[in-house]
């Protein structure tokens, strides 16, 4: 069982910047993509960034892309998400999610069927 735990929500302002981290503890032998989520107030739950075992390829939502890099450092087992110039509608609980297949695919990256393993959440707010 893979456990997942995310890290470095909370309140800001408009512009300012967060980084997300999630780190993955258990049996995570033969993980694939990581990846982030989110569920704004209201809303369904939306796709964010995903980024491949290796690091060398990532996917954004378009809402995000330019602004929010996806990483991560398999020597710990963790991914981050750095997200810069945040905007309200950037408000909403982030999620850490985990694959057991390693997806070179835009479209199977962004499915959250996609992924077997789930974190908590942590909360970002955006203050306009």
């Amino acid at each position: 069982q893979v456990q997942l735990r995310e890290s470095g929500g909370g309140l800001v302002q408009v512009g300012d910047s967060l980084r997300l981290s999630c780190t993955a503890s258990g049996r995570t032998f033969g993980g694939g993509n990581m990846a982030w989520f989110r569920q704004g107030p209201g809303k369904e739950r939306d796709f964010v960034a995903s980024i491949v075992k290796n690091g060398d390829t990532a996917y954004y939502a378009d809402s995000v892309k330019g602004r929010f890099t996806i990483s991560r450092d398999n020597a710990k087992n963790t991914v981050f998400l750095q997200m810069d110039s945040l905007k309200p509608e950037d408000t909403a609980v982030y999620y850490c999610a985990m694959a057991g297949t390693i997806y070179y695919n835009s479209q199977l990256a962004s499915r959250d069927q996609s992924y077997y393993y789930w974190g908590q959440g942590t909360q970002v707010t955006v203050s306009s």
